[in-house]
């Protein structure tokens, strides 16, 4: 029981340490500005599905342009970026992925995976446990998104609930 309890209050401690230095920040900050310099290879991540199964996001981004976002349930940037994420899904699907990335903090995988029912999410939504994703691609916050070109390179980052995916989505394809 102390376990648990300790373990949760470092992860609510993690999860505000993250929310305060970035909050103003991460909506400020520009296309570039965070994650991964533009033109490094995508890196290899352990991560799960949300039945627990071992999963590289290397998986998924293999041969087409890759949309991958750090996201929470209980982010208001990443719910303002949702109705991009879902044109660009609706509109350039079958040209790229995306992928979202729920950060092992301060929710469960119950938790996210009665978001994604609800909302009908229809792409993978991938669990980050342990953040071997948040490390790999040095995704110090929610809402951060990061673009792959279709030989596996960061063609774009960005961050906070400001951004324009759908434009970046249309450049990365050459639209």
């Amino acid at each position: 029981m102390v376990a648990t309890f300790e373990r949760t209050s470092v992860r609510i401690a993690v999860a505000l340490l993250l929310a305060l230095p970035f909050g103003v920040s991460a909506q400020a900050a520009g296309e570039g500005s965070v994650s991964l310099p533009i033109g490094t290879v995508g890196p290899s991540a352990a991560l799960e599905d949300l039945q627990g199964n071992p999963i590289d996001l290397l998986n998924y981004t293999r041969g087409k342009p890759t949309i991958i976002e750090f996201w929470a349930t209980w982010c208001g940037l990443c719910e303002r970026l949702q109705p991009q994420i879902d044109r660009i899904h609706a509109q350039y699907g079958t040209r790229l992925n995306v992928v979202a990335v729920a950060v092992g903090v301060a929710q469960t995988v119950r938790r996210v995976q009665r978001h994604i029912d609800e909302h009908k999410t229809p792409y993978p939504v991938l669990w980050d446990a342990r953040g071997g994703a948040v490390r790999a691609y040095n995704a110090t916050t929610t809402s951060i998104v990061v673009m792959l070109d279709a030989q596996g390179r960061v063609a774009y980052t960005g961050v906070g609930g400001d951004q324009d995916l759908v434009g970046a989505a249309a450049r990365l394809l050459g639209s």
